[in-house]
């Protein structure tokens, strides 16, 4: 993945990570959480992509089965 000179994403690895948090955000909206705990999840993942993704992909709340 390319880093620009902000230290953003660039190219088609923020493509990647884009399409990441859409997954992580839909699988968050789907999960059995209270809406507390998805708003704090989904600010997370926003707030931080990257990061908040992997966060997420650890210890984040499952979709239904």
């Amino acid at each position: 993945m390319e880093m620009n000179m902000f230290g953003g994403i660039s190219g088609l690895g923020g493509l990647v990570l884009l399409a990441l948090d859409i997954w992580a955000l839909v699988s968050i909206v789907g999960s059995n959480e209270s809406t507390g705990r998805k708003v704090l999840w989904a600010l997370l993942v926003i707030v931080l992509p990257l990061l908040g993704f992997l966060i997420w992909l650890v210890a984040g709340p499952r979709a239904r089965g």
